[in-house]
């Protein structure tokens, strides 16, 4: 048990374990320190000096974020000398910040604006640096916007993508006045081992590093008379939605849909129909490996098989873990399952023309867009999906509009390809895939419904990094006798860096599974780098409840009992793995160096 320090903040005496900071007392206490480099998913760095306070006695100041408690400390956190530091900061901070707040994507939702309005920084005693910088704006990547201008270089996106994903892509360049955030040999993102995640943008306190946006274009097509604009959403995104209206760890689905038919858009639908069909052609491959390796016996069969729905986790192994891009499921995601059926099959059941319909996708993930622009998803004879907008950006939209979010009635989706289960709604989790799988499979192969309490498989679940869980298959239906007494081993990770290290482990043979679910960001999509910000271990927990009550609430909670699903093999696609899913829905994956 740790010990407890007793201490004063501004004269309040406080009591907290010893390994907490002066920060985390002073919240204890609801009083609050400015902080910029600060980030409760990272490290500490102690790099701007915002968060400085001062200790009774001591000749210097202290940064609140990186100094530990001590048995009968004495912190002022509002003394004069406080103050006036934390001011020049800011001021400092400014005079090498590109300050047209106005024209800047993060006006309203950037912490240094914040900090500068609070301490009320009208003027400064410093010089306008900004001119003389040379400052660059890269605008390459499909996915994302870096902007130099509006660095304050406190390192969050560094550690980012170093701690969490795994990656390093971002890193700190030169020294002293010449120093930056920069990429390898200063290349732009989309050349560097970026998997677009967006984990950056999240962390990034101010317009550094935002998505690009296609909001505009989005409108345009809205406004064309021509056009046939349909839009999905995927399942993370109704549990994030409502941040953006002041509305935390709420569910907004029926919100969302009626906002979206106000917009314009001619067909509002669902991704979670796509994901329902994602477990229908992944869970079938994932069954022909596991017959072909045991009852063929064949070598060569790619096995454990990984999902293959983050587009951010794609772009990962393909860069660090290219031999095993044959393990990955031949699925595309949901989001390109869907566009590739709206230009064949929506098109033609609508009786509209393919070159008519604009495919607009609302996402939790930035890296959706980069996933949309590959040249492999064209598989419909045109661009799959056109657009893709982020959580942040519908809410943008929303807003634009003069719609009153949370006085507006709640709508359901259209039909055909509106329809999905509460399986597919879990596909926003981290482990959602694999319980959605799980509950197809067995019964499949079993007959009977996956043995766990209301089909909540919780080993699956939770936030932890890396989670491992089993199923034994026991008296199989007659196709599937080969499998009696298989013990279907499964693991999920979530974040680059836990991906990195169950491959590892893989590699190293110190782990078997057979099939393995991974998601890019923290938490699965409802971490997503496109999701609302603030995003914090609090805020996903919020998320991850909503989703999880969003699949009890679900009248069908199985992706094999979805009839719209039914009705697309019927009509359509034939069977899973059938020759035309596997020409509208399957793909390849493309080795790729680091450097």
């Amino acid at each position: 048990m740790a010990k407890i320090i007793n201490l004063t903040i501004n004269g309040i005496a406080v009591s907290i374990e010893e390994d907490k900071t002066i920060l985390e007392a002073a919240e204890k206490l609801n009083i609050k320190i400015p902080t910029l480099c600060y980030h409760k998913d990272l490290c500490v760095a102690g790099n701007c000096r915002v968060c400085v306070v001062e200790q009774v006695g001591s000749k210097k100041l202290l940064a609140a974020c990186a100094n530990p408690v001590h048995e009968g400390m004495e912190i002022e956190t509002n003394s004069l000398i406080v103050r006036n530091s934390r001011k020049h900061i800011i001021e400092l901070l400014l005079s090498e910040h590109n300050a047209d707040c106005t024209k800047c994507y993060k006006n309203g939702n950037c912490e240094l604006q914040e900090l500068s309005s609070e301490y009320k920084i009208t003027n400064s005693d410093f010089i306008d640096l900004v001119p003389s910088k040379n400052y660059q704006i890269d605008t390459l990547s499909p996915s994302l916007v870096k902007d130099d201008s509006k660095c304050i270089r406190c390192q969050r996106c560094v550690r980012t993508c170093s701690e969490i994903q795994h990656l390093s892509a971002l890193s700190v360049a030169h020294k002293g006045d010449h120093m930056k955030i920069s990429s390898f040999f200063d290349k732009p993102m989309n050349e560097v081992v970026c998997s677009n995640c967006g984990q950056c943008i999240i962390h990034c306190p101010t317009g550094a590093l935002v998505e690009r946006n296609y909001i505009e274009e989005v409108w345009d097509a809205l406004a064309d008379p021509d056009l046939h604009v349909v839009v999905q959403t995927a399942p993370a995104v109704r549990v994030g939605l409502g941040e953006e209206f002041d509305s935390y760890g709420s569910r907004v689905t029926g919100k969302m849909v009626s906002a979206l038919k106000r917009l314009g858009f001619n067909s509002v639908l669902d991704t979670d129909f796509t994901a329902d069909l994602t477990i229908l052609e992944e869970g079938t491959e994932l069954l022909t490996r596991l017959k072909k390796s045991i009852v063929g016996k064949e070598n060569g069969v790619q096995l454990p098989m990984f999902t293959s729905c983050s587009p951010g986790w794609i772009k990962f192994i393909e860069h660090s873990f290219p031999e095993y891009l044959d393990n990955l499921s031949t699925c595309k995601s949901p989001q390109q399952m869907f566009g590739a059926l709206a230009k064949t099959y929506y098109a033609q059941s609508r009786g509209i023309e393919s070159d008519k319909i604009v495919s607009v996708s609302i996402m939790p993930c930035t890296a959706k867009k980069y996933e949309a622009d590959r040249p492999e998803m064209r598989d419909s004879g045109y661009k799959d999906v056109d657009y893709v907008l982020t959580t942040r950006e519908l809410a943008i939209m929303i807003k634009q509009a003069g719609i009153e979010f949370n006085n507006l009635d709640d709508e359901k989706f259209d039909k055909l390809m509106g329809n999905s289960s509460g399986a597919a709604v879990i596909f926003g989790s981290t482990g959602g895939v694999m319980e959605a799988a799980l509950r197809t499979a067995y019964e499949l192969v079993t007959g009977r419904e996956v043995p766990f309490k209301n089909l909540e498989i919780i080993p699956v679940r939770g936030m932890k990094g890396i989670k491992e869980a089993s199923v034994l298959i026991e008296n199989p239906v007659d196709d599937w006798k080969f499998l009696d007494g298989v013990e279907l081993k499964c693991a999920i990770a979530h974040g680059l860096e836990n991906a990195h290290q169950l491959l590892t482990d893989i590699k190293a043979k110190k782990a078997e599974y057979h099939f393995v679910e991974v998601m890019a960001c923290p938490g699965g999509c409802l971490g997503g780098g496109g999701q609302p910000i603030p995003t914090s271990p609090e805020i996903r927990a919020k998320r991850m409840k909503a989703i999880y009550d969003e699949d009890k609430d679900k009248p069908i909670r199985k992706s094999h009992e979805n009839p719209e699903v039914a009705q697309l093999y019927e009509e359509f696609l034939g069977k899973p793995l059938g020759e035309k899913s596997h020409k509208l829905l399957h793909t390849h994956y493309t080795p790729r160096d680091r450097y």
